[in-house]
């Protein structure tokens, strides 16, 4: 399994806007300067994390960009989500249909499989991905 760059964009993106923001506001293009992602990129990043209440916009002359919660409350989960969809490793989880779909007998484990990866992620929130300390 591996995140699509996008997905690890939007972590990337969180984590400098956690960074920056405070209790402040920080522009798409500050974010842009301090990731090295395209700004047309962030633009979308953007789009979709304000879409699914991750990040506030406000516009005006002390407009910005601002986490919407606190940095504690925001997983990565919530941010593949956001970008991705619902986390699922398989597409048959998501009720495409499968070659096997007669036949198959480990789809009923795949949810399962599913939550622990969910799980795994929503464990990690944003401020632990702000620390300065290394990960052993």
């Amino acid at each position: 399994m591996r995140l699509s760059n996008l997905a690890d964009y939007a972590v990337v993106a969180m984590t400098a806007a956690a960074r920056r923001c405070g209790g402040g506001r920080v522009s798409a293009g500050e974010l842009a300067a301090e990731t090295g992602l395209p700004a047309p990129t962030v633009a979308k990043l953007v789009s979709k994390l304000t879409a699914a209440g991750l990040l506030r916009s406000m516009r005006g002359a002390h407009g910005g960009l601002q986490l919407a919660r606190p940095a504690a409350a925001i997983t990565i989960a919530d941010i593949v989500e956001a970008v991705e969809g619902p986390i699922a490793l398989t597409a048959c989880v998501e009720g495409d249909s499968c070659a096997l779909d007669h036949d198959c007998t480990v789809r009923a484990h795949w949810p399962v499989v599913n939550e622990a990866v969910r799980g795994a992620l929503a464990g990690i929130t944003l401020t632990q991905l702000v620390s300065t300390r290394e990960i052993a």
